[in-house]
C-alpha cells in the first residue's frame, strides 16, 4: 500500500469501546468513515461487506466474520491484545493487522494500586464507619476496627514484566516493597529484580499481581492448587487477562481463607456473568472487582484512538511499527 492514495472505506465497529466521550473524526482524512457503536458477531459480516479498514476492539477476525469483505487490507485495533484474530486467516487473505501497544502502561500501573489499596487498607469499611455516623458519636480520633498493614518490606511478586510489570515493580519498589518476578514461559528477563519459579512466586509473595498476556503458557493459571500455595495473609491482583485465573478456584480461596484478599480488573468473561460465584462475595473488604477500567483514563483512552489513527497511516506508507500481522 505504500504510496497509495488515501480515499478508503473506513468502518468503526465498536465505538462504545472507547467511549462516548471520544471521537473517531480523526479517520476522516483517510477516507469515508462509518461508525457503529456495537457491533456482534453476527451483524459484522454486513457491516464490512464494504471495508477497506475495520477499525474494532473485541469482535473476532476469522473467515466467518471476513470472508464477504472482499475489500480489506487492513484491521486497526483499539488494543493490544490480538486473541480475537486468526493470524493464519488474515495472512492468507493478505490483510494487515495493527494493534495499539504501550498506550495504557501508566493508566494500569496507576489502577492496580487503586484497587490493592482499596483491599489492604479496608478501604470500603473504613468509609462505612464515618459516613454510617458511627464516627463522629464516638469520642476517639481515629480507629483501628479493620487492622492493615504497610507495604514497605512485603515482598510483592509480579507474573508478567513487560511494560506494565515493570512500572508496577518501580512504583512497588518505592514503596519499600521486594521484588520478585516470574516469566511463565521461562524466558529470562534482564532486570535487576530476583526471578523466580512460579511455584517460588506463589510460596513468596505478600503482594501478587499478574500482568502476563493471556497464552498456552497462562491460560488458568491461577487454578486451585496456585492458590493453595500462596500464603494466608496474601493479597492477589488480576490487572491482565481474566483467563488467566480459575474463578471457581479464586472463589474458593476467598471464601476459605487460602488467600487475604484480591483485587480484579479483568474476568473471563466480560460483561461478568450474572452467575458468577464472585459475585456472591459482596464483603467488599476482601474483594474488589471493576469492570475493566485499568486502561480506560479520559487520556489514555484517547491516546489509543490517536495511535489507531496513526496505524492508519503507517498502513498507507508500508511502515510496519505496530504490525501484528
Amino acid at each position: 500500500m505504500k504510496g497509495a492514495k488515501a480515499e478508503m472505506n473506513i468502518v468503526v465497529l465498536e465505538a462504545r469501546s472507547l467511549g462516548d466521550d471520544v471521537s473517531f473524526q480523526a479517520f476522516d482524512r483517510y477516507g469515508t468513515v462509518t461508525v457503529y457503536r456495537e457491533t456482534t458477531k453476527e451483524e459484522m459480516p454486513e457491516r464490512v461487506r464494504d471495508a477497506d479498514v475495520i477499525v474494532a476492539n473485541k469482535v473476532p477476525f476469522c473467515e466467518d466474520t471476513l470472508r464477504d469483505a472482499k475489500n480489506l487490507k487492513m484491521v486497526c485495533l483499539t488494543a493490544t491484545g490480538i486473541n480475537n484474530i486468526d493470524g493464519a486467516y488474515l495472512k492468507s487473505r493478505k490483510i494487515a493487522a495493527y494493534h495499539v501497544a504501550g498506550y495504557s502502561t501508566d493508566a494500569v500501573a496507576q489502577h492496580t494500586f487503586a484497587i490493592l489499596f482499596y483491599v489492604l487498607e479496608k478501604l470500603s469499611y473504613y468509609d462505612r464507619f464515618v459516613k454510617s455516623g458511627e464516627y463522629s458519636r464516638g469520642t476517639m480520633f481515629s480507629h483501628f476496627g479493620k487492622p492493615f498493614f504497610e507495604l514497605s518490606g512485603k515482598t510483592w511478586g509480579i507474573l508478567g514484566l513487560g511494560a506494565i510489570g515493570r512500572k508496577v515493580a518501580q512504583i512497588a519498589e518505592a514503596f519499600g516493597c521486594r521484588i520478585i518476578c516470574c516469566s511463565a514461559s521461562g524466558r529470562t528477563y534482564d532486570t535487576k529484580y530476583e526471578q523466580v519459579e512460579f511455584e517460588e512466586l506463589l510460596r513468596r509473595s505478600d503482594i501478587l499481581s499478574a500482568h502476563a498476556p493471556l497464552n498456552e503458557y497462562t491460560q488458568g493459571i491461577f487454578d486451585g492448587k496456585a492458590f493453595s500455595m500462596m500464603k494466608p495473609d496474601a493479597l492477589f491482583v488480576n490487572v491482565a487477562r481474566g483467563g488467566l485465573v480459575d474463578e471457581d478456584a479464586l472463589y474458593t480461596a476467598l471464601t476459605e481463607g487460602q488467600i487475604a484478599g484480591a483485587a480484579l480488573d479483568v474476568m473471563c468473561m466480560e460483561p461478568l456473568p450474572s452467575d458468577s460465584p464472585l459475585l456472591k462475595i459482596q464483603d467488599s473488604e476482601r474483594l474488589i472487582i471493576t469492570p475493566h477500567i485499568g486502561w480506560a483514563p479520559v487520556e489514555t483512552r484517547r491516546r489509543c484512538l490517536e495511535i489507531a489513527v496513526e496505524n492508519v497511516g503507517r498502513f498507507l506508507r508500508g511502515d510496519d511499527r505496530n504490525r501484528v500481522y
